[in-house]
């Protein structure tokens, strides 16, 4: 394998954060998806891997004792234990980080876990379908593991009839399609007792 720094085009005395980034805009610029009908979409695919690996090279090569910059790793390094710093962006809110660095994880090898946390990121931006689906090939794929069948066994109650809630304002309480139609009709018939014919 070719130096690893060199194949991310940075320093070796770069900090984690250039290292990310690098990461990140190689991944944005190679991935497979942007060369969907192109010819060259298997050297894509081929670029790609080889981000990944120099990029797990270099992380596992810091946390080993090489990191004098301290701080954490963030991005796919193959298997469950790869996902643990998107499940910490998952859990902290950022939702397009850790969007981006599942998008980064060549298709041959997205497992149960990735599908488990696309899911995830799918379901928190309100994505409900499209989660059921990541959900359903997670459960599918390992259908031993309670996370992913509690994960799926939720979305399937909120697809049944009257089950869709929406709860963008982080206050815990749930508002149903039902509750938004009440409200609207107790909001016209206060413009209508008041007066202004709104």
């Amino acid at each position: 394998m070719r130096d690893p720094y060199s194949v991310l085009g940075i320093d070796r005395n770069a900090d984690e954060n250039q290292i990310r980034e690098a990461y990140r805009a190689l991944a944005r610029k190679y991935h497979p998806d942007n060369y969907a009908d192109n010819p060259l979409s298997d050297l894509a695919g081929e670029k790609m891997q080889e981000i990944n690996d120099a990029y797990d090279e270099i992380m596992k090569n810091r946390k080993r004792g090489g990191n004098r910059q301290g701080g954490s790793s963030a991005g796919y390094s193959g298997g469950s234990s790869g996902y643990a710093d998107i499940r910490s962006m998952i859990s902290s809110g950022r939702y397009d980080q850790a969007q981006e660095l599942l998008d980064g994880v060549p298709p041959a090898k997205r497992d149960a876990e990735w599908y488990f946390l696309n899911g995830s990121v799918l379901y928190r931006r309100g994505w409900f379908d499209a989660a059921y689906t990541s959900f359903n090939n997670a459960c599918n794929m390992d259908p031993g593991n309670p996370e992913y069948r509690d994960a799926f066994a939720q979305m399937k109650r909120r697809r049944a009839p009257g089950g869709y809630r929406v709860n963008n304002t982080g206050s815990g309480s749930d508002c149903t399609a039902c509750d938004i139609c009440a409200g609207l009709m107790c909001a016209d018939c206060l413009c209508r007792c008041c007066g202004s014919g709104c």
